[in-house]
C-alpha cells in the first residue's frame, strides 16, 4: 500500500473540497443546512436531501446563490431506502461522482418512561435514526468508486444513559457501533467513516422536542451552564467539525467519533 504524504500540502489545500460531491441528509434546516453551507464554502457541490422537499429546494437555491457551487435538492425520507439510493444516484448522474455522505437526518421525540414505550415508537426511532443512517452509508459506499468519507451524526447520549429518552439513546448507541464496524469494512475501499457527537445544540427543532422534558422538570439551562464552556452549542459548532471530518485534514482518521460537547463527556 502506498502511504499518502500530505506534509507538502498547505492547510488551505488540505481543507479544500474542490472537485468533490457531497450528499447531506436532513439538509434543509438547522445543523444540516449549516453543514451544506460549510461544505460548499470549502468547494464541494452538494445534494441537499430532506423529507421537506420544498425546504430542501429553498435551502439549495439560497446556498447555490451565495457560494456559486452546484447545489441541488431532492425529497428524501431516510425511512425509505429507495430515496437514499435515489439521492446517491442523483449525485453521480447530475454532479458526476459521490465523495461525501453526511447522515444528518434524525428524530428526537421524547420517550417518556421506558415501561410505557410502545413497539411502534421503538420501531420508528430505530428505522429513522439507525436503519436510515446504516442504509445511507451502505448506498453511499456502493457509489464511492474513488473512495470517500461517510459522517454519521451521533450524540453524546450514544456514550451514556439518561432518563426519558431511552429509545433515542438506544438508536444512537447502535450507530456508535455501526461507525466502528463500517470503518473496518469500508477501509479497504478507501472510504473513511467517522462519527460526530453533539451535546445540546440550540435549534428550533431541538427547542420543540425538548419541551416535554422541560415540562417534566428538566432544567436545560442549568445543565448547559454546568458544562466546562458554560454555553449551548449552535449549528455551526457542529458544521465546522463535520467539515474537518470530510476534509483531508482528518485523512488518517476512521472509526472514531468526535465529541462536540463543550466538555460534557469529560465529567
Amino acid at each position: 500500500m502506498t502511504i499518502p504524504d500530505h506534509s507538502h500540502r498547505s492547510l488551505t489545500d488540505l481543507l479544500s473540497l474542490a472537485g468533490r460531491v457531497a450528499v447531506v441528509t436532513g439538509g434543509a434546516k438547522g445543523i444540516g443546512a449549516q453543514i451544506v453551507r460549510r461544505l460548499t464554502e470549502a468547494g464541494a457541490d452538494v445534494v441537499v436531501g430532506d423529507i421537506d422537499a420544498a425546504g430542501a429546494a429553498e435551502s439549495a437555491a439560497e446556498v447555490a446563490a451565495a457560494s456559486g457551487r452546484r447545489v441541488i435538492a431532492c425529497g428524501m425520507d431516510v425511512a425509505d431506502t429507495a430515496t437514499l439510493a435515489a439521492a446517491a444516484d442523483l449525485a453521480v448522474v447530475e454532479l458526476g461522482r459521490l465523495d461525501i455522505w453526511v447522515n444528518n437526518a434524525g428524530i428526537f421525540p421524547t420517550t417518556g418512561p421506558a415501561i410505557d414505550v410502545t413497539d411502534e415508537f421503538i420501531d420508528r426511532m430505530l428505522t429513522v435514526n439507525t436503519r436510515g443512517s446504516f442504509a445511507g452509508a451502505r448506498e453511499a459506499a456502493r457509489r464511492m468508486t474513488q473512495g470517500g468519507v461517510i459522517v454519521n451524526m451521533l450524540s453524546t447520549t450514544g456514550f451514556k444513559g439518561n432518563v426519558g429518552i431511552s429509545a433515542y439513546i438506544t438508536s444512537k448507541h447502535a450507530m456508535v457501533g455501526a461507525t466502528k464496524a463500517l470503518a473496518l469494512e469500508f477501509g479497504p475501499m478507501d472510504i473513511r467513516v467517522l462519527g460526530v457527537a453533539p451535546s445540546f445544540i440550540t435549534t428550533p427543532g431541538t427547542d420543540d422536542q425538548l419541551a416535554p422534558l422541560k415540562a417534566a422538570g428538566l432544567d436545560i439551562a442549568k445543565r448547559v451552564a454546568n458544562n466546562p464552556l458554560g454555553r449551548a452549542g449552535v449549528p455551526d459548532d457542529i458544521a465546522r467539525v463535520v467539515l474537518f471530518a470530510c476534509s483531508d485534514l482528518s485523512a488518517y482518521m476512521t472509526g472514531s467519533t468526535l465529541a462536540v460537547d463543550a466538555g460534557s463527556l469529560a465529567s
